[in-house]
Formats: C-alpha cells, sequence, structure tokens
C-alpha cells in the first residue's frame, strides 16, 4: 500500500491543496493550528468515511463553501487506484473509485487502509467506553469487509426500536420482532470484537513486553455475555436476556442492553490499566496496540497500511519515542505531523521528506 498524492478542496481550513509523496516517510511540520493534523485527518477519511474528531461531515467543509473534495492516488496490490470523496451536506457524500460512483460505502471502505495514532490517543484508557468501541469498530472492518454493514444493520435496528419504545402501544408482537431481530445482529458484532481482540492481544502484548519486559498486558471483552461461544449461541443468549429485560426497557424508553453498551477492558498484570495505571504505563498499552494493530491488518489483508503519527511524539519520553520510531517497518509508509524536528535523530530524518505547512499551505 503507497498514498502516491492528495488533493483537498475546501476542506478544514484549505482553499487547494495538492501534495505527491515521493518517500516511504513524510514529516509535516509548522506551528500549531496550520493544518497538519487537518491533512491526516483527510487520509484517514478517505479510509474509515467518517472523521476521528467530529461527528458532523458539515464542520469539515471550509467556512463559507458548501462542499469539499478530498482525492487520492494510491497503489494496492500493484493496481493504481483513485479515490473520490465530494461531501455535501447535508445530502449524501459522493464516493467514486477509479472514477466510478459507489451507491455502498462497503464498496469504498478497506481500499485504503490506515492505523491513525494521535496524542488524543494517549487517553484511550481514561476516555469513554464509546471512544473504545469506536477504535475497536475501526479496526476491525480494515480487515472483515462485512463488518461495517453488520455495525450498519444493528445501528439501525437499535434505531427502530428506540423509537418504538419511545411510543411504545402495548404491541408485544412488534417488540419481540425488534429483539429477535437485534439478537441476530448483536451476535455478529459482539462475536467478531471477541475474536479480533484475542487475535490482538497475542500480539500487543509481545509490543508491550518490548518496552515494559516485567509487565504482563490482557484484554477482556465487557459485555456480560459467555465467552467462546458461537454466533447462533450469543444469539439465543442475547434474545433471552432482551427478554428478561423488556420490562425495564419499556419504562425507560431505552435499549439497554447489547454492543453500543460494550466495553474493552485492559489489564496490566492482572491489575485493571483503566483505574490504576500510571501515565507511563497507559501510554506504553496504547502504544502496543496501535503497533499490534499494524501487524494483525498487514497479516490479515496481506498489504502493509498507512501509519498516520499525529503529534505524537512530543507526548512520549525518549524510551517510548525510540521504541515507535525503531518499529516502523521500511515497508510502512508513514506520515507524521510535529511542530519541528527535534524529536528525531539525523539516521530517521536522512530518509524523510519534510515538508513545511503554514495557513493550510505547503510552502
Amino acid at each position: 500500500m503507497f498514498l502516491k498524492s492528495i488533493k483537498l478542496k475546501n476542506y478544514r481550513n484549505y482553499s487547494y491543496l495538492e501534495h505527491e509523496f515521493t518517500k516511504k516517510k513524510t514529516l509535516f511540520v509548522g506551528k500549531n493550528a496550520q493544518g497538519k493534523t487537518n491533512l491526516l485527518e483527510a487520509v484517514y477519511y478517505l479510509s474509515a468515511l467518517s472523521s476521528n474528531r467530529i461527528k458532523k461531515d458539515l464542520e469539515l467543509v471550509k467556512f463559507k463553501e458548501t462542499q469539499c473534495l478530498i482525492s487520492a492516488d494510491c497503489i494496492k496490490c500493484d493496481l493504481d487506484i483513485t479515490l473520490d470523496v465530494l461531501i455535501n451536506p447535508p445530502r449524501n457524500k459522493i464516493l467514486k473509485v477509479n472514477g466510478l460512483k459507489k451507491t455502498k460505502s462497503s464498496e469504498f471502505l478497506r481500499v485504503l487502509q490506515v492505523v491513525y495514532f494521535s496524542s488524543a490517543d494517549l487517553t484511550l484508557m481514561r476516555g469513554d467506553p464509546s471512544d473504545r468501541r469506536k477504535w475497536l469498530d475501526m479496526a476491525i472492518c480494515q480487515i472483515y469487509a462485512a463488518y461495517y454493514e453488520k455495525l450498519s444493520k444493528y445501528n439501525k435496528i437499535r434505531l427502530q426500536k428506540s423509537n418504538f419504545l419511545s411510543q411504545y402501544n402495548h404491541n408485544e408482537s412488534l417488540l419481540d420482532a425488534f429483539n429477535t431481530q437485534m439478537s441476530v445482529a448483536a451476535a455478529n458484532i459482539v462475536y467478531l470484537r471477541i475474536k479480533f481482540l484475542n487475535e490482538l492481544e497475542k500480539i500487543a502484548s509481545i509490543k508491550h513486553s518490548s518496552v515494559s519486559p516485567e509487565e504482563k498486558l490482557s484484554f477482556e471483552y465487557d459485555s456480560n455475555l459467555p465467552k467462546n461461544l458461537c454466533v447462533k449461541e450469543l444469539s439465543q443468549i442475547i434474545y433471552e436476556k432482551l427478554t428478561q429485560i423488556k420490562d425495564d426497557e419499556i419504562r425507560r424508553s431505552q435499549c439497554l442492553f447489547g454492543p453500543h453498551r460494550d466495553d474493552i477492558s485492559f489489564f496490566i498484570n492482572e491489575i485493571d490499566a483503566k483505574k490504576y495505571a500510571s501515565q507511563g504505563q497507559q501510554r506504553t498499552l496504547v502504544l502496543a496496540l496501535k503497533l499490534a494493530e499494524l501487524d494483525i491488518i498487514k497479516d490479515k489483508t496481506g498489504e502493509t497500511p498507512l501509519l498516520l503519527l499525529d503529534d505524537v511524539l512530543a507526548e512520549l519520553d525518549n524510551v517510548r519515542q525510540n521504541y515507535l520510531l525503531n518499529a516502523i517497518d521500511e515497508s510502512t509508509q508513514t506520515i507524521i505531523t510535529s511542530v519541528d524536528t527535534l524529536a528525531f535523530d539525523e539516521k530517521f530524518l536522512s530518509d524523510v521528506d519534510i515538508v513545511k505547512i503554514s495557513n493550510g499551505k505547503i510552502v
């Protein structure tokens, strides 16, 4: 996987930008609020069709403009591919692959695969469960093609059920139909989340031990469901649970059980890292997660994803900085942002394309 070029039009603080990537490593430098993170966000958007910073696409459109364009040329499996996304709120975004319009997001997703690591990710342990679920879902989407559709189907059913609960009319059969559909959709999501976390844990624990050899890293998916079950078994248990809490859901007009309320726990030497790990331990944990995510995508897809490092080195000490930079494989295209080059040694910078950004322009 190699990103050859990117073009932005009316995106964030960019009126127009076109840049070609000539080396495996590119370092964008500049003062804060100049557009470095916006550029990485645009690359991420081509992979996820959503921003990792905001919820509404409208915020991506430059002030006083009505639409924006993100376009890129990349190489995947030795094939040249062009990606275009026209964001045109409130209408649906227009997606094109090699000039051909795609009506399904699943036909666009996973063409460009990225692992995004920012200073905000270092707070993953202290953030909300929704932050951890979003990270997990994005990582799975890049490996299992059907996961995005399963997640979309579940969210659609959950929304319909929520609307039904808010205006409940004692239609027991309709509520049971929602619970039946929801249990099947939920089981598929929970099964893939547990499967992915088990695979990721094996790799991340090795990465983690390289920095902290005396600490053992482990994960646990928090869902109040038994582990090591097939989809059919999970579906039956979820249905039974939804039936048990039916009256409570009606009373509160909410969907009270399902993967939309689950979380992930991380343990260092069997101690809850979210509650008791130091800041340094939490940062080592997240670093191990991101590097493991890079490896597992490469292993499952046969393609090396892009690594996007958004001002993350400034938040790491020298030991973790060196480990991160040394862990980046030569085959991994890496795009980095930083206010300056002080965090990088001469050896690393010798083969890096250094690009300065100022006020939404390359100078």
